[in-house]
């Protein structure tokens, strides 16, 4: 049986620079009805960078819903109506200063389903160049190399906390492997 939520109305309680959230009345599969709350999220990318030495360029950066920096994979939200590749090159080149010669397409993750819009376009970037970074004025992050084992190996052992870098580096690890 396929289960579908019907929408009946919507009220936007709240429109942000990046995200707006709703308050949306659905009718249930059974025909009850209940409020779904939805923040809806432009969407957008991260990538996987890794050198013909098999590192990984990663990021550390302070997020303030946690109050701790965390070790990233390069990401961004895409703007509206940007196509997520382009974009994909723009990150990763404000954020590291890299560019790469060939972009593999590693799918799709939705961040959290239950109450987002947000979907992430995941891509692993090879035949890298390194130019110079130029993040956003309002953001700021150090830039590492790590061995892409290593990190897939840290985030088996749950020392990564960010969903689309343990994901990411499990793609990606696995798409060079050949699997």
């Amino acid at each position: 049986m396929e289960y579908v939520e019907k929408p009946i109305r919507r009220i936007s309680s709240y429109q942000g620079v990046v995200v707006e959230l709703t308050e949306d009345m659905v009718e249930l599969t059974n025909g009850a009805h209940t409020v779904r709350e939805v923040v809806h999220h432009p969407g957008g990318v991260c990538v996987a960078a890794v050198d013909q030495a098999g590192r990984v360029a990663v990021v550390r950066q302070y997020r303030y819903p946690f109050g701790r920096t965390l070790l990233e994979l390069p990401a961004g939200k895409l703007e509206k109506g940007e196509d997520p590749l382009p974009a994909a090159r723009r990150e990763l080149s404000e954020e590291t200063g890299l560019e790469a010669a060939v972009w593999r397409d590693m799918g799709h993750i939705y961040v959290s389903p239950g109450i987002s819009t947000e979907k992430l376009y995941l891509y692993l970037a090879t035949d890298l160049r390194q130019g110079a970074a130029h993040p956003d004025p309002n953001e700021f992050l150090d830039v590492e190399w790590m061995d892409l084992a290593e990190l897939t190996a840290m985030a088996r052992r749950d020392e990564i906390h960010d969903a689309k870098t343990v994901i990411g580096a499990l793609r990606a690890a696995g798409l060079l492997a050949g699997n």
